[in-house]
């Protein structure tokens, strides 16, 4: 019964940190503007 209990309490919080993140929206902000450029590795 321990174990039920406890199992209930963590889905609890959990789903209480998911609805929390996901009712503050994603964080404001921009990209950059400019592309990642990477080059290939030469080959031996």
């Amino acid at each position: 019964m321990r174990a039920l209990t406890a199992a209930a309490v963590g889905l609890a919080a959990a789903l209480a940190l998911i609805f929390t993140i996901t009712a503050t929206g994603a964080p404001s902000g921009r990209t950059s503007p400019k592309p990642l450029l990477t080059t290939v590795p030469k080959h031996p």
